[in-house]
């Protein structure tokens, strides 16, 4: 692990980059507009559970493989990017408030399944994503030092204190969504609120099918 001076500039690091929105930040929000904070925080767990895949792939090189095989890299991101497109079509789609984030949880507001159809839509968002595997690999060895006996173990610690923060962060913005739904003008926008997000998750998945491997 590396010193304190270096461990606190990678939790400063660690939670700017959590507060940059993005397809798992929509998510978050979007669910906890509809369905309330607890909907909100379960979908920030499921993100940070797939962020955990990265985490692990990236110690033991799966990621680096990612990195280098065209194939592999070109794999992964077409599955984040037509699940995105899936979820942005769905949205625009939808009739009704009734059909509200179909695409990432169940159609009950509350319940055990429902709660795991959130959880499992937001680790999908992120798990998918192939450019999250290139950032571990890209920002996490700078902060292990030379001497450090185990890497992939000083790789694991300190992805571990990413994830930490970034469910605090993330779990904040469910929060902060979920209070501001409390407002009437927010419930009776909520069909322009669909098609926006429909819009905006449309956006994250063309952008990720045009992305090329940075590491190449």
């Amino acid at each position: 692990m590396p010193d304190a001076q270096h461990l606190f500039l990678f939790v400063v690091a660690g939670v700017l980059l959590n507060l940059t929105p993005g397809p798992d930040v929509l998510y978050i929000v979007g669910n906890a507009i509809r369905r309330g904070a607890k909907a909100g925080v379960v979908a920030a767990v499921g993100v940070s559970a797939g962020c955990f895949v990265h985490i692990v792939a990236a110690a033991v090189g799966v990621s680096a493989l990612i990195a280098a095989s065209a194939t592999a890299f070109n794999l992964l991101k077409w599955a984040g990017a037509v699940y995105l497109l899936y979820v942005g079509a769905r949205l625009l789609l939808a009739k009704s408030a009734a059909q509200r984030w179909e695409s990432q949880s169940s159609p009950p507001a509350s319940g055990d399944t429902g709660l795991w159809s959130v959880f499992r839509g937001g680790f999908l968002t992120n798990a998918l994503n192939p450019k999250v595997a290139i950032f571990f690999l890209a920002f996490v060895p700078q902060f292990i030092p030379p001497d450090a006996g185990n890497e992939a173990l000083a790789f694991l610690g300190l992805g571990v204190v990413f994830n930490i923060n970034t469910v605090a962060i993330n779990s904040g913005w469910a929060l902060a969504a979920a209070w501001v739904a409390r407002s009437g003008a927010v419930q009776r926008s909520l069909r322009w609120l669909d098609r926006a997000a429909g819009l905006m998750f449309m956006g994250f998945g063309l952008k990720l099918a045009l992305a090329e491997n940075p590491t190449r």
